[in-house]
């Protein structure tokens, strides 16, 4: 079955998560991906855990791409660089700003040599502004991007999301800047450059908290699992595990009650409406907390479930792995690595209904196509073989025992 980015080919430069996680997206809608490493190596090729010496960490976010070790602080490196570039439809690189001017590869150096490439700059802070040149994380960007401020118990430490939220969101609006600017190639003919910034990414994804501020002066505090403005809204611990619920309107909080068997609280003066129950939400929620201690998790998704309440169980890593659901989506699949062998890992959730997106071919090994590919653009085994004596390319890595 054709994929959707099928023909594009995309030119890696990046490393370790936001960039890496941004290009296996576009490898899993069929684009061919070109990771170019330094002789190093992506330095989260050392992150744990391992399978026979193999990062499972690297694994999981660089499938469905090939390997071309390159040397590009060699003058020859560069050259072969910028032959595949004359190839590719899209560059994405997350080096700090200034950092490919060096080397002589920044957009200003490569579009005459292709105008139609499409250049993405995905970077902690932009190409722009005063902070440009900081270095960045994901709990960098967190903490200066407000999320930390929002997120945890009232009253305790500001904390961070549990998954590398900063990262993967400007990974993702990374690849939507790509579409787009591939979409708009087809009208012009021209590619162009894409700035983003992780920063700009985290701000952008604050949902009600900045309007929150900017109109009523209220400064959000961390609530918990509750919703600002949405009441009930959040877990309630079972004899058990905890439940989520989510009651979203009026007539769902009526559903809910009768559930429940507490109509008594339907027409409660404190909880009638949804900002009446926000307003008095400590008082309801010691109520909620009895009645949910007197179920196990099953009885209580079972009697909300049945009236049309949303609701669902509070999922542990191993729980998710073994849901059902997620498995009949293939959201957990099994992939074959040439070293590690059978790795399990998080499938990709854009489901097409002609050009799906799917894992094709593991992770590669270190080098493991710079021979292929450089081939492709003509080089001979003997000049490539020359190369490499040089320092300018390195082939497959053979692992010491």
């Amino acid at each position: 079955m054709e994929k959707a980015l099928l023909g594009v080919r995309v030119i890696d430069l990046t490393r370790v998560l936001a960039g890496p996680f941004c290009t296996m997206i576009l490898g899993d809608l069929g684009a061919d991906v070109i990771k170019i490493e330094a002789p190093e190596g992506d330095e989260s090729r050392n992150y744990g855990p391992f399978v026979k010496g193999e990062s499972a960490y690297f694994m999981s976010i660089n499938r469905n791409k090939r390997s071309v070790v390159l040397n590009l602080k060699e003058p020859k490196g560069v050259e072969i660089f910028k032959k595949l570039v004359q190839k590719a439809d899209v560059l994405v690189e997350n080096f700090r700003p200034g950092t490919t001017a060096k080397l002589g590869i920044s957009y200003e150096d490569l579009q005459p040599l292709n105008p139609r490439l499409i250049y993405a700059s995905c970077s902690g802070f932009g190409q722009t502004g005063p902070y440009r040149l900081r270095p960045a994380y994901d709990i960098i960007i967190q903490a200066m991007g407000g999320i930390m401020s929002i997120t945890g118990h009232p009253g305790g430490e500001p904390t961070r999301v549990g998954a590398s939220i900063a990262d993967i969101t400007a990974a993702l609006f990374t690849v939507i800047g790509i579409l787009a600017a591939l979409a708009e190639r087809e009208r012009s003919g021209r590619g162009q450059y894409i700035d983003i910034s992780m920063l700009d990414c985290q701000v952008a994804i604050l949902e009600n908290a900045i309007v929150r501020y900017s109109t009523g002066g209220e400064v959000p505090k961390p609530i918990g699992n509750r919703h600002p403005s949405i009441t009930p809204f959040t877990a309630l611990r079972t004899q058990d595990g905890y439940v989520i619920i989510a009651v979203g309107n009026d007539n769902l909080w009526r559903r809910f009650c009768q559930a429940i068997k507490r109509e008594d609280l339907i027409d409660d003066p404190r909880f009638k409406t949804n900002p009446l129950r926000t307003q008095n939400w400590e008082e309801l929620y010691a109520i909620l907390r009895s009645v949910f201690s007197q179920y196990t998790t099953a009885e209580a998704l079972a009697i909300i479930e049945a009236a049309g309440v949303p609701c669902g169980p509070l999922q542990d890593i191993s729980q998710v792995f073994h849901d059902p659901q997620i498995r009949h989506r293939d959201m957990i699949v099994p992939v074959e690595h040439p070293v590690a062998g059978v790795v399990w890992m998080a499938g990709t959730p854009l489901k097409l209904s002609r050009t799906p997106g799917n894992i094709t071919k593991p992770a590669p090994t270190l080098g493991q196509h710079t021979y292929e590919v450089l081939q492709e653009i003509g080089y001979s085994e003997a000049e490539l073989q020359e190369l490499e004596a040089q320092g300018v390319i390195t082939p497959a890595q053979k692992k010491s025992k």
